[in-house]
């Protein structure tokens, strides 16, 4: 049964991980988990206004999912508000020996004390947010550039991956790309700006973050 959007039924609930973020807005579960490549949870979280946080790559364990791509898969709550979203985020991270490599390079990051103690009312002050030129789509790359660089996080290539054995010359140079598009796009604009974060609408974001591992954080206007 296709999901709906709980606040306009016509409307695009989006995905993948639509159910957990249809459940959390109706208000059928007190919270819930989704897992995303590039964009099912901020999207699904994002249209159907709830909270959804896309983690750190490793930062929780992917036992038991399904992956697309180990580089980008990862699991993270879906909450009706920011507070319940950090303390379930509190509760799934950390070391898995199911999922050793990634879990053990990430969790010598996990805060003492967990993320729960920066629910603060004042916990941007004093930070330095970006706000990019059209949303992405030319304040990292430039319209010309665009479309070619989509190409190499986009549909064709997850398509050309199930006619694969593994990993071939063809897909550690397409990690490769991945890795410099990443370095030579956010990475570097979080760095040379001295960033603490970014801001986009919507989920506009997922794709740039996605190839880095990077952390998200979806939440409703208003």
């Amino acid at each position: 049964m296709p999901m709906k959007n709980p606040y306009v039924l016509s409307a695009d609930p989006c995905g993948s991980s639509s159910g957990p973020a249809v459940a959390a807005a109706a208000n059928m579960a007190a919270v819930t988990l989704g897992t995303e490549t590039d964009g099912s949870i901020l999207c699904p979280a994002s249209l159907n206004s709830v909270v959804g946080i896309k983690p750190t790559v490793g930062l929780t364990s992917r036992a038991g999912v399904i992956p697309i791509t180990p580089r980008q898969d990862t699991v993270g709550p879906i909450c009706r508000t920011v507070s319940d979203a950090v303390h379930v985020l509190d509760a799934i991270v950390g070391y898995d020996v199911l999922d050793a490599e990634a879990t053990g390079a990430a969790s010598k990051y996990i805060p003492n004390g967990g993320y729960g103690q920066f629910l603060r009312m004042d916990g941007l002050r004093g930070k330095r947010i970006g706000i990019p030129n059209s949303f992405f789509t030319e304040g990292l790359y430039g319209k010309a550039q665009l479309k070619e660089r989509l190409q190499d996080f986009g549909q064709p290539d997850l398509t050309a991956a199930q006619k694969t054995k593994g990993i071939g010359p063809v897909e550690k140079a397409a990690i490769q790309r991945l890795n410099e598009l990443s370095a030579d796009g956010l990475e570097k604009l979080i760095r040379t700006q001295q960033l603490d974060a970014i801001v986009t609408p919507n989920y506009n974001a997922s794709s740039f973050l996605a190839i880095g591992g990077m952390p998200a954080i979806t939440v409703p206007a208003g």
